[in-house]
């Protein structure tokens, strides 16, 4: 029996409606490469680290492409909506399934939370007397609404975000090349691309102060991985997914190497600061009337696209470990629109401690919660990684049936990728304002193992099962 085979077999056990086409599966890959970590968070990131914080988004997005294709591998050797928590229960064991999917969904929980942050902070740009807790209120409950009518809707909505975010970002790229090869507007005397390295150089602060932006620079990154859990709710996953994971080289050299390269090109890099998105202060300081707000707009679907998607992939991975035994099975349940409302719902209600920390601290919100998805991401993405090397190692000794879609160099590159995490997770140990999300972690993974303990008590068994596929052994 093939791979292929075992996947049409069990696809529809899962439940799900396959109400994504190839059309919504691209975009939502696009969109997950473009998010407030790029539109908001950079702004900071430049200030720490001038114009060589292209070079960590470019050196970052090859990382995040060696991770993509890893899981690009799992995920036609064996596409399910539990994705990689599927794959650390299979090939690392039941714990590491259990811990990955419940950190996944920490994840998408606190990256709700900087959504909603983010996008309150914009309206505050029209809307300056309107409190940032109200408006991140009102964001969380009509995409809550959205998510549980079905996945079609969700699909849709993400296309059409995805859209305004790919189009203005294009089109922030052509305006910056017309100022700096025209010289038109009020930029156009002082946009060279010497601004590169004409104040203090490439690295005006240092290597070792660039190096310490990573943390934000895989924050932007975090989302592309999504593409995996759609694969349980794509139309033709085996055609969707790898032309989406292939497309990814390309998305990060435009929308995030060349739309940098081009704002600073055009606005000096000491221009921008912490909280300004660059976007918004490259039509500024270029003069466009309409710009601006226009690009407020912009940045704002961003934050409430990637917030749509985690209310998605949070329903998804408790459903996941609701059929494992992993958590309450209220969340296994589907409503009649084929939804996991439940969890949704149950999700939503956590998303809400953003609102919270948006009328405590309005001013620091942001920032606590950013450090606290980045390091669930992150080890979200060796879970994948290391799932990769010993899939692999099952595949070379003839135990497991190859991939049709093989990630390049073999297990090489997740190796690189795996050396790279760590050593960004020493960088967020060794910054004492990111180092508190390490101390939160630790916490996380105290309760998730007194919660392991407390389920293998009521339920031996539950640490006995790998969730193998059931297919041939090769050879």
């Amino acid at each position: 029996m093939t791979s292929a085979q075992v996947d049409t077999e069990k696809a529809p056990e899962e439940g799900y409606e396959r109400g994504l086409g190839s059309r919504q599966v691209q975009m939502i890959a696009i969109g997950g490469a473009i998010g407030v970590g790029l539109f908001l968070g950079a702004g900071a990131n430049i200030a720490k680290a001038g114009p060589s914080i292209i070079l960590m988004y470019a050196l970052a997005g090859v990382i995040i492409f060696f991770i993509m294709r890893a899981l690009g591998e799992l995920l036609l050797y064996r596409p399910v909506s539990g994705s990689f928590a599927e794959y650390s229960r299979e090939f690392l064991g039941p714990f590491f399934g259990y811990f990955t999917g419940w950190t996944y969904w920490l994840m998408w929980v606190v990256t709700g939370m900087a959504e909603l942050t983010a996008a309150a902070i914009y309206i505050h740009y029209w809307f300056p007397e309107i409190p940032q807790w109200v408006s991140a209120l009102v964001f969380l409950i009509v995409l809550f609404l959205a998510n549980l009518i079905s996945v079609k809707l969700f699909g849709e909505i993400e296309f059409w975000f995805s859209m305004v975010k790919v189009t203005a970002i294009i089109g922030m790229i052509v305006i910056g090349l017309g100022v700096l090869t025209l010289g038109f507007s009020q930029a156009g005397d002082t946009a060279t691309v010497s601004n590169l390295w004409a104040f203090d150089g490439f690295f005006p602060k240092g290597i070792g102060s660039s190096l310490m932006t990573l943390q934000g620079v895989m924050f932007a990154y975090l989302a592309v991985e999504l593409v995996g859990v759609t694969a349980g709710e794509s139309e033709n996953p085996e055609k969707t997914l790898p032309k989406a994971i292939n497309t990814l080289p390309w998305r990060i050299a435009l929308f995030y190497v060349g739309a940098l390269t081009v704002i600073l090109a055009v606005v000096k890099w000491t221009e921008f600061a912490e909280g300004v998105s660059p976007f918004v202060k490259a039509f500024t300081v270029i003069g466009i009337p309409a710009g601006a707000g226009i690009v407020n707009f912009v940045v704002l679907t961003a934050a409430l696209s990637s917030c749509n998607s985690g209310m998605y992939s949070t329903g998804r991975m408790l459903r996941t470990l609701a059929d494992n035994g992993e958590a309450p099975k209220v969340f296994n349940r589907l409503s009649s629109t084929k939804t996991p409302a439940i969890g949704i719902g149950v999700s939503v209600v956590f998303m809400g401690i953003g609102v919270v920390l948006n009328y405590i601290v309005p001013e620091k919100a942001f920032g606590y919660v950013t450090s606290v998805a980045t390091a669930a991401g992150i080890w979200t993405w060796l879970m994948i990684l290391i799932s990769h090397v010993l899939y692999r190692r099952q595949v070379v000794a003839g135990r497991l049936p190859s991939s049709s879609f093989p990630a390049p160099g073999g297990s090489v590159c997740s190796y690189i990728a795996i050396a790279f995490l760590l050593f960004v997770t020493g960088l967020i140990a060794y910054d004492a304002d990111s180092r508190v999300c390490l101390y939160v972690m630790a916490g996380w993974a105290v309760a998730l193992g007194i919660g392991w303990a407390v389920l293998k008590n009521r339920n031996p068994q539950i640490a006995e099962r790998h969730g193998e596929p059931e297919f041939e052994k090769v050879g």
